[in-house]
């Protein structure tokens, strides 16, 4: 069996594995929605008031795609990875032909599948519930978001393998995971604006992997004003260039530690 085989083999025992998990299917989907929600309807933003929310609702759709492409892949890989390790499956494994990059590979296309159809998802919910005004959605804009997101969900893929082979148990790696992804999804220019947060941090907000997605999905989405440059102007594409290419090194670079993260035996 070829590469490509073995990837897909392994790709599709992993969908089906997601989707015969009702619970979890629910929950990844439903959280996004709850999410919005909360924030785009209830709690809402106020552009002149000042404040946590004290931008234009479009202002913050990074933020609500930055939670489903945090948190979904480190729980989910991280998870897999230490249930795999105390069913010692990664012993039988190691007996097939199939790489840990091909694993982690097929583990993160399907994690790019789910993640992929929770921010159509969002973008729908976001364009319904607060109109388009302050939103660039075009076909270029959302192709572009879709690279964004992919890379990002290879990044935290690898990262969720790290994890999920350096600690104990999986729920050593649901509680590292929520350790590290709460303060990378508020500290990383999604929710707070730079403007809110001390002046001496804000260099700091550059270490984070997740702070050149949202910048670069802000770039690509956000109208400054309704009448505003389309976000495909030369400003536009200079911003979201350099984060792309930024956050895609980032990518081979904690994919990389993933595959390595991955035992060969148990």
């Amino acid at each position: 069996m070829s590469a490509t085989g073995r990837v897909r083999a392994e790709a599709s025992a992993a969908w089906r594995s997601f989707v015969r998990r009702r619970t979890a299917v629910f929950f990844t989907f439903f959280f996004p929605v709850i999410l919005i929600l909360i924030f785009a309807v209830l709690v809402q933003t106020n552009p002149t008031g000042g404040g946590l929310f004290a931008e234009p609702p479009g202002y913050y759709l990074p933020g609500y795609l930055a939670v489903v492409v945090l948190f979904t892949p480190l729980s989910r890989v991280g998870s897999e990875v230490a249930r795999h390790r105390e069913g010692n499956r990664f012993e039988k494994l190691a007996t097939t032909p199939l790489s840990r990059a091909e694993w982690l590979l097929a583990h993160t296309l399907v994690n790019v599948a789910i993640i992929g159809i929770a921010g159509l998802l969002i973008l729908g919910l976001m364009a319904l519930v607060t109109g388009t005004a302050s939103l660039a959605l075009g076909p270029a804009n959302l192709a572009l978001v879709a690279a964004f997101v992919g890379f990002a969900v290879a990044l935290f893929c690898g990262l969720g393998a790290v994890l999920g082979g350096l600690a104990d148990s999986q729920d050593g790696v649901i509680a590292a995971s929520n350790t590290i992804a709460l303060p990378l999804l508020f500290l990383s220019d999604t929710f707070v604006t730079p403007a809110l947060l001390p002046a001496w941090f804000r260099p700091a907000m550059n270490l984070s992997p997740l702070t050149y997605f949202a910048r670069g999905v802000r770039e690509l989405t956000y109208r400054t004003s309704a009448s505003g440059a389309e976000p495909l102007s030369e400003a536009a594409l200079a911003g979201w260039e350099s984060n792309l290419a930024v956050l895609a090194l980032l990518t081979v670079v904690f994919f990389a530690a993933g595959t390595y993260a991955i035992p060969r035996t148990d």
